[in-house]
């Protein structure tokens, strides 16, 4: 049986996602997150030396990073779930599973580190909410606007980021989605995304997951 090593508030809620999409059976091996640092405990470095969640365990197979995790399992298990290789819409599907962590996630990262800057001990609070803010202003914010602009048009052409079906690529997309409703912006001035999101939260597996897996908000 598939064993996810599954992380409160993480990106391994939509591995859960996925595989109530696929509807595998499998076994949730839970970590909860230091309530001040709001890091994983360090138990999960004895499933990977990175120390993050999540990891997955297919039979001999030990899998960490979400994109690669999804993929793998659609291989595996669900190929139902991209479109056919050789297609636009299959090379839009790759573009969207790397998209999500390698552009739309640095930003928003770094939104979440300057906010927390902002919070530095009293003596320093006014140079260090300077400096964050001069950083948002011109880089994190600028930035941040020009990729929710760039998904918004990009959702005009079809109601899912792959094209017409519905696939790995959006649950692959949900975690930066709604990251950047915690702190990146986006709200209703962007319809397109946020009845992508209404649409995502809706489906059944997804729901399932939530169920199972705990409460999840993206930390912001």
């Amino acid at each position: 049986m598939i064993r996810v090593h599954h992380l409160n508030h993480s990106r391994s809620q939509r591995v859960l996602w996925l595989l109530e999409e696929l509807g595998l059976p499998y076994e949730i091996v839970r970590y909860e997150r230091d309530p001040k640092t709001l890091l994983a405990p360090p138990e999960l470095q004895r499933v990977h030396p990175l120390g993050k969640s999540p990891v997955v365990v297919d039979g001999a197979l030990v899998l960490a990073e979400s994109g690669a995790i999804l993929e793998t399992l659609v291989e595996r298990h669900g190929p139902r779930l991209r479109p056919e290789p050789g297609t636009p819409e299959f090379l839009r599907y790759r573009y969207w599973m790397h998209y999500a962590e390698g552009s739309l996630m640095p930003p928003l990262l770094l939104k979440l580190v300057f906010d927390r800057v902002e919070k530095a001990p009293l003596l320093v609070r006014p140079v260090a909410k300077a400096i964050s803010a001069m950083v948002k202003a011109r880089v994190i914010t600028p930035n941040l606007t020009r990729h929710l602009d760039f998904l918004e048009a990009e959702l005009a052409g079809s109601p899912w980021f792959a094209g017409p079906a519905f696939s790995a690529a959006d649950v692959q997309m949900s975690f930066p989605v709604e990251a950047a409703t915690a702190r990146g912006g986006l709200d209703a001035s962007r319809p397109r995304l946020m009845d992508w999101l209404r649409r995502i939260h809706d489906r059944p597996a997804y729901r399932r997951a939530l169920d199972k897996g705990g409460p999840f908000e993206v930390l912001g």
